[in-house]
């Protein structure tokens, strides 16, 4: 039995459990990769900044002007 004769064989609800497992595993991939991302979140940002901040002069520091800047680099 192919796939596309399964699939038009399913009832309404087997459609939605189908649909509910393919929504929970994609929500658990987005919860994964959030945190993975999070946890480097800082080396990529020193790596980024690196050069910037050692041409800034000693007594300067980096400052956001905006409230959506500070979100791009935690």
């Amino acid at each position: 039995m192919s796939d596309q004769e399964n699939f038009n064989k399913q009832t309404l609800s087997e459609h939605l459990t189908d649909l509910r497992s393919c929504l929970v595993i994609s929500l658990l991939a987005v919860i994964v990769g959030f945190g993975a991302a999070y946890g480097v979140i800082h080396p990529i940002a020193e790596w980024f900044f690196a050069p910037l901040i050692k041409v800034l002069p000693e007594t300067k520091s980096l400052i956001f002007i905006s409230y959506q800047e500070g979100f791009f680099f935690i």
